[in-house]
């Protein structure tokens, strides 16, 4: 029998802005991200989004967290009344990185905290989504059992919508998206690019071997080093760099554009 929307769970999200002029984002990817990596993560993502006392309850340092008692993150929400009174409000933040949906059972132990230790508002954050199974059983929870807090979930539509607005939290936690590559792979670019800027700058084989201001240990280094680069990068894809001062100011362009990116100065080109 379809189910009426009285019957539908509600998914509220976070109150954002829409302007039309907004960056939007195509994606968001956390497959690269440790359960406890999405912990934190969440607890930046919720630290910026107008919380306080935000508490990250891992309990240990280990991966595990086994003593959250059913909340990863508690934190407080300022209210204000009409009149001007400001009071707060207490979350239970639930952090849920699973690689399929989130099933009913991941919910209930925390929903059983909940009711003992009375919160305003308990909120599940998906790194993906709740199943259909786990809404159906949220809804039919909230007739059953009339809680005295307020069931909040921000799936990876809400997730998306606050990191447009801080992109800072993709690059910081290596989250991967459509427009923003990940951390790792901006380094591991950056550290070819200095390869190649290092080895276009050293002599020939044969200048080194002529030169008498280098010893022989340091010539034995150097060509070694150019041994290693060209094993890894191959002789003919080292020699494009050079080619041309056009090839040249093309890979210089390049290393100074993805420095910048990681936050040096422009025209950076040390190798």
């Amino acid at each position: 029998m379809e189910k009426t929307p009285e019957d539908r769970p509600e998914v509220q999200e976070p109150d954002l802005d829409e302007s039309e002029d907004d960056f939007a984002l195509g994606s968001l990817d956390f497959s690269g991200l440790s359960p406890t990596d999405f912990e934190e993560f969440c607890f930046d993502l919720v630290s910026e989004s107008g919380f306080s006392n935000v508490d990250w309850r891992k309990g240990t340092p280990l991966a595990a967290s086994p003593s959250d008692r059913g909340r990863d993150i508690v934190a407080s929400k300022t209210l204000r009344d009409i009149d001007g009174h400001e009071y707060q409000e207490r979350w239970f933040i639930d952090c849920k990185h699973y690689a399929r949906g989130v099933p009913p059972d991941a919910l209930q132990g925390t929903l059983a905290w909940a009711n003992a230790d009375r919160p305003a508002v308990v909120l599940f954050i998906a790194s993906g989504y709740l199943t259909n199974g786990a809404k159906d059983w949220v809804a039919k929870y909230e007739r059953s059992n009339r809680p005295p807090f307020r069931i909040r979930v921000w799936e990876k539509p809400q997730l998306l919508r606050l990191v447009e607005t801080n992109l800072d939290l993709a690059f910081k936690h290596d989250v991967g998206t459509s427009t923003l590559r990940r951390v790792t792979e901006i380094l591991a670019a950056e550290s070819e690019l200095m390869d190649r800027l290092w080895y276009g700058r050293k002599p020939s084989d044969e200048d080194v071997a002529t030169r008498e201001d280098l010893s022989e240990d340091l010539k034995a280094g150097l060509l070694a080093s150019k041994r290693r680069m060209e094993e890894q990068y191959g002789v003919e894809e080292l020699a494009k760099d050079v080619s041309s001062d056009w090839t040249w100011g093309y890979l210089s362009g390049r290393i100074s554009a993805v420095r910048w990116v990681l936050g040096d100065d422009w025209h950076n080109l040390d190798s």
